[in-house]
């Protein structure tokens, strides 16, 4: 039997709510500051609307709940998952207050959608939304990307001993430095660094292809926000395909390649390791199963003549299975060409691409290319187990940062993440079939969603049902915190409504 919660642990919960909540109406400041630069009044009062619900939240909290304790580990994962729900319910104000969202279940979508880096969205009439609002969407995504709980950890947690464990809650376990805090810090180091060069290159090349100054540097920025964070977002309803150049592609796709590698991975290369690139698991693991999804793909489209020459179809299949297999969701291709015209091979290559994503502790979603290598390396210790003499010790390692010896607890969590997101892709292709829509589909798209890619083949419209609209938030979140922190807010709930005094 469960114990129920104490006003102490309530308290806790309460108090590092708001802390992560004061992050996100502090974070909107940024948006109301664009409006207000490009006097677009209408969208700066709807941001002091939702700046001033997050701090009345968020201060609200820090007096209600005044407390001393620090975090225990289960309050740490019920304030990672609960937070993210508060987050999206309170940062779909501005959202809802322009207009041009038909519901506020499509505001609370799109940003989730945001917060969870998925890029998948039911905003209408983007080519004219106002310049804040389009600046919080990509706020939004990389925010997100490093994780809404980084922000309150790097400037408002102040060394808790136990925001460790709202850090593994997001779905992140790497310590590049010995502090949580530290470590928090040194992920905005390497994302503010990219940020620079990141926008720099896409703004000059912006104003190559012809765009005026403040147009090439607002395109450069947030696509650099949604390409590092891997979000998809883009500030046109055409994503990347509006630019019709291969220089932005190439940029693009160097930038969400590089933001879907592990933190841990870039700390490494940024203190001199530059040779974990070629050795470490996940880079493996990513290369080898993008060459093949690559492969099948082109043999595909090739025997099918759906492009005219051989450069063409090279570059149309790297970049949407790139974009995919790092669950970004850039494209430059219309949604439907993957049903009309990639056909089934290419939409399960592109389905299996989202489904296993990139790296873990990164802005990428998925399985992650280190459960994918763990899941391999553990099927061939089997086998040199079942050939060796029975007395034989057989043991294997992968190299992650260091040499990671394979035990059995590693294999078994390891299946354990990897059947839970088996079981929410099925989930979401089933409940897709039930409400009409193509069983490829619906897998395609419900894979997009769970993993966090944004790569739509149509489903995703203000027109699905509002069941499905919820199924994919639920989705969207339980992808992006890799489930615990949320079966953990699950057990929080049942314990108090049964948990024993």
């Amino acid at each position: 039997m469960l114990l129920r919660p104490r006003l102490e642990d309530h308290r806790v919960i309460g108090k590092y709510t708001g802390k992560v909540i004061i992050g996100v109406g502090l974070l909107m400041v940024i948006p109301m500051l664009t409006s207000i630069a490009l006097a677009e009044w209408d969208t700066v009062l709807d941001f002091v609307i939702g700046i001033s619900a997050c701090l009345i939240f968020g201060f609200g909290t820090q007096i209600v709940c005044r407390t001393d304790r620090d975090l225990t580990w289960s309050h740490g994962l019920v304030v990672a998952s609960g937070s993210w729900i508060v987050a999206t319910i309170l940062g779909a104000i501005p959202h809802w207050l322009s207009g041009h969202e038909g519901s506020y279940l499509d505001a609370m979508f799109d940003v989730m959608s945001g917060y969870t880096t998925t890029g998948l969205y039911l905003l209408q009439d983007l080519d004219h939304v106002a310049h804040g609002l389009n600046m919080w969407r990509h706020l939004l995504t990389y925010a997100g990307g490093q994780g809404i709980v980084v922000i309150a950890l790097t400037f408002l947690f102040k060394g808790a001993a136990g925001a460790y464990t709202v850090y593994v809650g997001e779905g992140k376990d790497e310590r590049l430095l010995p502090n949580v805090v530290q470590t928090a810090r040194a992920i905005w180091l390497v994302s503010l660094t990219w940020l620079v060069v990141g926008t720099a290159a896409l703004s000059l090349t912006g104003l190559a292809l012809g765009q005026e100054p403040l147009r090439a540097f607002l395109h450069g920025l947030w696509v650099y926000m949604g390409a590092w964070s891997t979000g998809g977002f883009a500030p046109q309803s055409y994503n990347t395909f509006y630019y019709h150049a291969l220089s932005y592609e190439i940029v693009s796709v160097i930038v969400f390649i590089a933001g879907s590698f592990n933190f841990a991975l870039h700390w490494a290369v940024w203190t001199g390791k530059k040779k974990e690139i070629l050795r470490n698991v996940e880079t493996v693991s990513f290369a080898i199963t993008l060459t093949l999804v690559m492969l099948i793909t082109t043999f595909a489209l090739a025997k099918a003549g759906v492009y005219p020459d051989a450069m063409t179809l090279f570059r149309k299949a790297f970049y949407q299975l790139a974009s995919g297999h790092t669950t970004t969701g850039f494209s430059t291709i219309y949604s439907r060409a993957f049903v009309t015209q990639w056909g089934p091979i290419g939409l399960m290559a592109t389905t299996i691409a989202m489904a296993i994503g990139a790296s873990a502790c990164s802005t990428a979603g998925g399985i992650k290319g280190i459960r994918i290598g763990i899941i391999f390396k553990a099927f061939i210790q089997d086998i040199r187990r079942a050939v060796s003499p029975e007395r034989a010790l057989v043991v294997s390692k992968f190299h992650h940062i260091k040499d990671v010896a394979l035990g059995d607890g590693l294999v078994r969590t390891t299946m354990t993440i990897t059947i839970a997101y088996l079981a929410l892709y099925g989930l979401n292709a089933i409940v897709g079939t039930l409400y009409g829509y193509d069983f490829l589909q619906a897998a395609f798209e419900g894979v997009s969603a769970a993993s966090n890619t944004g790569l739509s083949c149509g489903v995703t419209s203000p027109s699905m049902p509002d069941a499905m609209k919820v199924l994919y938030i639920g989705a969207m979140w339980l992808g992006r915190l890799e489930f615990m922190s949320v079966f953990a807010l699950g057990g929080y709930i049942v314990s108090m409504v049964r948990g024993r005094s």
